[in-house]
Formats: structure tokens, C-alpha cells, sequence
């Protein structure tokens, strides 16, 4: 008898996204079990526990979904998970705390192809700054960007420590060179707008970090992109719906949050549905995401 699929959905959140569970649904999966307040040392006792349950083949029809809003320790996770399993008893499993991977991926996917589109170069080299930089999705588009050369910057809105310490994290955990600047007041956030090429932010939902002046007055900036679809937006100027345009009275262009979620959706959807429909076994985490965002711009 063919069993059902059901994935099984880990995080150490109070409660499971109702988002993802409808993500989950959505592609396919007939049954999902959330599993909440989970600490790293239970994953491998839960997922043995989901692969012990069923033969080798059974297995086939289920997989493990970590969430969460903690990036570092969605990883840790994921590889918790990955270590508790063994041939023949292997699940594949997909992490995106908070959606964090796929909208950050969908982030730096939309830049990527703008750049090649209009400017006729890539992010290699750029200069890109991050303003919302300590949150989650900050952090996964700073590794993106800089896996693909650029220069990257967090700017450090309230914290400047703290935008420190996370670079120097990412970092040691990923082979990157990220930096930190300070952007606390309007001076020194003026001059890493002077020397950026591309902006990136990701603030929390109703915070405005950048006025229209102060990015109109950059003689550098090709491209900038916002997550924030809740008025005020991130970036004065950007259109949530701007998948491309040119900033009115300027030569750059805006990326709005709309067009970046509608790629996040896609984005996660297809991960999600890839996992039912192969027998491959598959490991996806954020760089699986950006490289499904850019097959998909």
C-alpha cells in the first residue's frame, strides 16, 4: 500500500508557521506534524523516530522541515538531522527559518538579474550594503552576496557591536569577508550610501531606514531592494510593486517587497515540491534556495 507523504515540521518556535504549513500543503504533502519548542538535542530523536517508523521505501514519502527565526541554529539542525540518519533510513530535508532563506534568496536573485539585465555586470566586486542587518533575512542575503564576490557591508541601525559580531560570525562559519559600518545617524549613513553600489533592505515591517534624499543624493547606487511591504517602507521610493523600475528622477533601480515575495513564494514551493517528486535525496538549505531563485527570474 503506497503511504502517505507527511512532512514533519521541527522548530523551536512556540508555534509552527500557519505559512508554511500552507506552503506544505500546497505542493503536495498530505500530512504535516508540527513538533514545537524543540531544542538541538531532541532533532535526532525525532527524526529517527519519523525514519524507524516506516521501510526504506516508505521513507521516500516523507521529509523534515526546520523553521524557527534563528539561522545559525536552523543549521545546526539541519545537520543534527542530516548526522541521525543512514542508508537505507535517509529523508530529505529542507531548512527556512521564517522564511528567511527563500526571501533572502529571492532578494539577491532579483538583483543579480537586474544588474546582468540593465547594467550588463553581476554582483562581483560590488559594494553592497545591508541596512536591517542583524535580522534573519539580513544575514542570509550578506552570505549569498558575498558567495557571489561582492563586498558586503551590515549597517548597523542601532547596535554597531552587534552588526560586528555577526559579521565576524558569518564569517568564521562561511568563508566570508563581510564587513560593518556604522549608519546610526544620517553622516556616516550618507557615506555608505556615497560608495555603495547596491543597497539591500531588509528591515523589520514598518521601519523607514532610507529617505528618497538621501538615496537620490548616491552618485554609485544601480540597484536598491526592500522586503518591507508595510507602510512606511524601508526605502523611500522604492514601489512595493517595482520588479526593475527606475527610482523615479534617478538612474537606479528599485526591487519592491511584492515582487521579491512573489519569487520567495515560487521559490519555496518548488523546494518544497521537489523533495515529493524525486527520489534524489536532497539537502536544502540557503544556497539551494538562491540557485532555485535564480533558475526561476
Amino acid at each position: 500500500m503506497k503511504k502517505i507523504t507527511i512532512l514533519h515540521l521541527i522548530t523551536p518556535a512556540k508555534n509552527a508557521s500557519p505559512f508554511d504549513a500552507n506552503m506544505a500543503f500546497d505542493a503536495g504533502f498530505e500530512n504535516i506534524m508540527p513538533y514545537t519548542n524543540v531544542v538541538l538535542s531532541e532533532v535526532k530523536g525525532l527524526v529517527q523516530d519519523a525514519m524507524f517508523s516506516r521501510s526504506p521505501s516508505g521513507v521516500k514519502s516523507e521529509a523534515i522541515f526546520i523553521g524557527g527565526r534563528d539561522i545559525d541554529l536552523a543549521m545546526d539542525m539541519l545537520e543534527a538531522a542530516k548526522k541521525a540518519t543512514f542508508p537505507p533510513f535517509e529523508i530529505s530535508m529542507f531548512a527556512d527559518p521564517s522564511g528567511a532563506f527563500t526571501t533572502a534568496a529571492a532578494m539577491v536573485a532579483k538583483v543579480e538579474f537586474h544588474l546582468k539585465q540593465y547594467f550588463k555586470t553581476d554582483l562581483k566586486g560590488k559594494k553592497v550594503a545591508i541596512f536591517g542587518a542583524t535580522g534573519p533575512v539580513g544575514g542570509c542575503v550578506a552570505v549569498m552576496a558575498a558567495k557571489q564576490g561582492a563586498q558586503v557591508e551590515l549597517i548597523a541601525h542601532s547596535n554597531i557591536y552587534e552588526a560586528r559580531h555577526k559579521a565576524e560570525s558569518y564569517n568564521q562559519c562561511y568563508g566570508t569577508t563581510i564587513g560593518s559600518a556604522d549608519g546610526r545617524t544620517d553622516v556616516p549613513k550618507q557615506k555608505v550610501l556615497d560608495r555603495a553600489d547596491v543597497v539591500l533592505c531588509c528591515a523589520a515591517a514598518g521601519i523607514r531606514m532610507l529617505t528618497f534624499k538621501q538615496v537620490s543624493h548616491s552618485k554609485t547606487l544601480m540597484v536598491i531592494a526592500d522586503v518591507n511591504a508595510v507602510e512606511p517602507t524601508g526605502v523611500e521610493g522604492v514601489d512595493i510593486h517595482a520588479d526593475g523600475a527606475l527610482i523615479q528622477n534617478t538612474s537606479m533601480l528599485g526591487i519592491g517587497a511584492l515582487a521579491i515575495g512573489d519569487l520567495k513564494y515560487k521559490t519555496q514551493h518548488k523546494l518544497l515540491k521537489q523533495m515529493l517528486d524525486t527520489d534524489k535525496l536532497l539537502y536544502l538549505e540557503f544556497m539551494a534556495a538562491f540557485e532555485m531563485a535564480r533558475s526561476l527570474t
